[in-house]
């Protein structure tokens, strides 16, 4: 990795401070690095979220950078249409300076209302990289499940009572969607290992064509976790092994962290409000039934990406 933590210091803010975003909030830590690790000109979009709304109130703007807020579901046609008009111009000889293009959007804007727009930039391959801030649920507009919701987590559209025991389905996995599209570069990343997010959103910028990241980014709302637990949140999930740290470049698979001690999944949730009705013995098939997944998942990933690559 060419740029260090100390290095990314001395980089110019692209998000200014005074957001509007939650006390403990993750996701501006995802901003606020990804923007850092160009020299280049960046132009971006935004989705429709939580970063949208806290960061573009009118007439506030925290962007430094050329950023468009696009709709819900169109921040990856946006993008697209921009590098686009970019590449013909810089055919044409009008515009000289190195643009790079970033699109940002939720777990609701990229797995669920922005799929259709994500999947048709990813299978043209323009040369864009687009960024998931995954807190695993529609926060923004109130707690609401997504795709990316776990099983059993209770949202306001995923109650936990006497009928559900919150959400009946186990998450989308859209880092592998993804990879099936046979894009340059794709990446799944938490914001808790800020060396291995910085290095491969570097790599996503730098890759000629398609470059996606979905990186894992607690909601201590959501979740209902105090507001100062969010990345230790996220440690647990990649140490529990629901969330793998890998990485698939240009077809070649690497897992980027084995934990020296894989944790039960249960101790991960459990701490987690949204999860407190698994704690209940009649729940327990729940517990196991997402363990059974946890298993199941990075054994597959391990065996694709040929064996176990502790780096850290």
């Amino acid at each position: 990795m060419a740029l260090g933590v100390k290095e990314l210091k001395t980089r110019p803010e692209r998000l200014a401070s005074g957001h509007r975003a939650c006390a403990g909030c993750t996701a501006p830590i995802v901003l606020k690095t990804a923007l850092k690790m160009t020299d280049a000109n960046l132009v971006g979009t935004i989705a429709t979220g939580c970063m949208e709304v806290s960061t573009t109130i009118y007439p506030f703007n925290s962007w430094k950078i050329p950023m468009i807020h696009s709709a819900f579901e169109n921040a990856a046609a946006t993008i697209s249409g921009i590098e686009a008009a970019y590449k013909k111009l810089s055919h044409d000889g009008k515009v000289k300076e190195r643009f790079k293009f970033i699109a940002f959007a939720g777990d609701g804007g990229t797995y669920d209302i922005g799929f259709q727009a994500l999947s048709g930039a990813m299978e043209r391959n323009h040369d864009i990289l687009f960024i998931c801030y995954d807190n695993q649920a529609y926060m923004n507009t109130g707690i609401q499940r997504s795709s990316a919701t776990p099983l059993g987590a209770e949202t306001m559209t995923s109650r936990a009572g006497s009928a559900k025991q919150g959400k009946e389905q186990n998450r989308k996995d859209l880092t592998q969607i993804i990879v099936h599209h046979n894009v340059p570069y794709v990446a799944q990343a938490s914001i808790h290992n800020i060396r291995d997010f910085m290095r491969k959103v570097e790599r996503g910028l730098e890759v000629e064509g398609a470059a996606f990241i979905n990186v894992l980014a607690p909601c201590h709302r959501g979740w209902r976790i105090k507001v100062d637990e969010g990345l230790e949140s996220a440690r647990m999930a990649v140490d529990s092994c629901y969330w793998p740290l890998f990485e698939v470049d240009n077809g070649t698979w690497k897992l980027n962290y084995t934990p020296k001690e894989k944790i039960p999944v249960s101790d991960w949730i459990l701490p987690q409000g949204r999860f407190a009705h698994l704690k209940k013995p009649e729940n327990k098939a729940i517990l196991d039934r997402f363990q059974a997944y946890t298993d199941a998942q990075w054994a597959e990933i391990v065996k694709t990406a040929g064996g176990a690559q502790a780096t850290g």
